[in-house]
């Protein structure tokens, strides 16, 4: 049995480019001002139950297992959980791009000072200046450490003091610096550990995510041929009460016709009285199971869908297969598929990252440093005389000359003033304790998770090797079942034979009743053990999602 099912939605990490993950709006878009400024409540809506009355036929839920496990990987709300629990590693990654992120820095104050002058050039008895600056910044850590700062700052100046040139004076400043670490955070790799155990831990959750949805597909096929096995227990109790009915009607005339005694008719209504009390408990047994299947693939949140009767079409005996299963074969598929031993296996990359890391953290914190400024000045400039007049007399202004901001840019990019340097610094921590512990964990942590999973690998060898002998065991329970069956309703024909000549009494006939039921019964309970064994080898091997044709993207 194969069909498509496809959980979309789900990201396989091992192909995806940073891109794909970067989806933070930029200033000054639209979705920017929508998220930053937004005051709406997040909107989680739940959906209905989907494709439900595709399989409705004569008021009934018709389902083969196909249409049931298409049902459950549509509504099952554990794995909608899975699916969902993903993306909170995809945004990881996003986030671990962070400090790659760029941020433009603006400020502006205006500051009025009135103070007393203390000696003869302050300019004014009482010296009055309104400062105004204003700077604008961007900076930013690029992935190989280097840092970087690119501003522009402007100052407006006005004063009464009688010694300024400039009133207003307007400055401007454009500045550059920018610091590239030599020994620790040098180069991409370093710097880009975060993002790679981001993405290491994506395809982790990922083989975690499908090993959840393989179980949680398991437990569901399960809860189908737990249904199928109450549903044939149901219909043997049925015959059996049916048998035991005939029985103890055909014991009645007799006693009614004086062909036996009184005491005998006990044994017969007793039976019929045990079988009753059999068709109500798997009747409750029934429904029990049938409420469980309705919440795998849904059908308890519909009201229409949960009053429907089921229908199941998958027959309860296993088709005839003698052939021996191959122990070793199937091992290397499981050690090939099993995600969870491939999560596991994940760690181990993470181990590397953090080892690497750590190692980096050790090293000693050496940075070079360099800076670059050109400033310029601009402003009305005010000719005056008599600036130092011996008499005490008032210096006067004899002319204006007209300037404004762009003199002050002009000269800034001009590169008329410029002011430069470099700046090698050096952090040597004598003993580092932190860094140290911190590589001895990574170490620590691999081992752990090197031994994690050969024991894992161990589990999953004996995993596969018990479900082999369970399958093998029930292809042989269910074929001496069947014999067992021949040889009950073979009894049952001799023992009603005869009765019918007189030659045994009716409690051999209810005996031999009793043990073809059981013979019914057992086949029942084999033939689903079968089922629920070939499942769960499937599962154990890693073959399930394959066998089933879902594909998890």
């Amino acid at each position: 049995m194969r069909f498509q099912s496809i959980l979309t939605g789900l990201l396989c990490a091992a192909s995806l480019g940073a891109q794909e993950f970067i989806s933070a709006p930029r200033f000054p878009s639209p979705e920017y001002f929508r998220q930053v400024f937004s005051t709406s409540e997040p909107r989680a809506e739940l959906q209905a139950p989907a494709r439900l009355q595709d399989f409705v036929v004569d008021g009934k839920l018709e389902l083969s297992l196909r249409g049931y496990l298409e049902l459950v990987l549509a509504n099952n709300t554990e794995i909608a959980i899975q699916k969902l629990s993903i993306e909170t590693q995809k945004n990881a990654i996003m986030r671990a791009f962070a400090p790659f992120d760029p941020a433009v820095v603006t400020s502006f104050r205006a500051t009025r000072t009135t103070t007393p002058s203390t000696d003869a050039l302050a300019g004014a008895a009482t010296v009055q200046q309104l400062a105004q600056p204003l700077s604008f910044s961007y900076q930013q850590t690029l992935e190989t450490g280097t840092q970087y700062n690119v501003g522009f700052s402007g100052t407006r100046t006005s004063t009464n003091n009688a010694f300024a040139t400039f009133n207003p004076a307007l400055s401007a400043n454009m500045n550059f610096s920018f610091t590239q670490p030599l020994l620790r955070n040098r180069g991409a790799y370093v710097n880009r550990i975060p993002i790679m155990v981001a993405r290491s831990r994506l395809r982790g959750g990922h083989y975690t995510m499908q090993d959840q949805v393989m179980r949680l597909l398991a437990t569901a096929e399960n809860a189908y041929w737990a249904v199928v096995e109450s549903r044939e227990s149901l219909r043997v109790q049925e015959e059996a009460l049916e048998l035991a009915r005939k029985l103890l009607e055909r014991a009645q005339r007799e006693l009614e016709l004086g062909a036996t005694s009184r005491l005998d008719i006990y044994r017969p209504q007793q039976n019929y009285a045990n079988q009753e009390i059999s068709v109500t408990q798997a009747r409750y047994r029934l429904a029990q199971v049938e409420d469980a299947l309705r919440r795998q693939m849904g059908a308890d949140l519909d009201p229409d869908a949960r009053r429907y009767p089921l229908l199941l079409t998958e027959p309860v005996l296993p088709p005839e297969d003698d052939r021996p299963l191959d122990a070793e074969g199937m091992l290397g598929s499981a050690f090939q598929h099993r995600n969870d031993l491939r999560a596991m296996l994940q760690n181990l990359d993470i181990d590397d990252l953090n080892h690497r890391s750590a190692q980096n953290n050790l090293r000693p914190d050496l940075s070079f440093t360099g800076t670059y400024t050109s400033t310029g000045r601009g402003g009305p400039f005010l000719q005056r005389t008599n600036i130092f007049a011996g008499d005490g007399t008032r210096n006067t202004v004899t002319s204006i000359v007209a300037g404004g901001l762009s003199d002050a840019v002009n000269q800034v990019f001009n590169f008329n003033y410029p002011i430069y340097g470099f700046t090698l610094s050096l952090r040597l921590p004598i003993r580092d304790r932190r860094a140290s512990a911190d590589l001895a964990d990574a170490v620590v942590n691999k081992r752990l998770n090197m031994l994690r999973a050969r024991n894992l690998e161990q589990t999953i060898r004996l995993e596969v090797l018990n479900a082999v002998n369970q399958v093998e065991s029930s292809k042989a329970s269910v074929r001496q079942a069947k014999v067992a069956l021949e040889f009950a309703e073979k009894s049952v024909e001799a023992e009603q034979m005869k009765y019918d000549l007189g030659v045994t009494t009716i409690f051999f006939l209810l005996d031999a009743q009793n043990v073809l039921t059981r013979a019914q019964a057992d086949l029942v309970t084999q033939s689903s053990a079968y089922r629920r064994n070939l499942t769960n080898l499937l599962r154990v091997t890693g073959q399930l999602l394959n066998e089933r044709g879902v594909v998890v993207e």
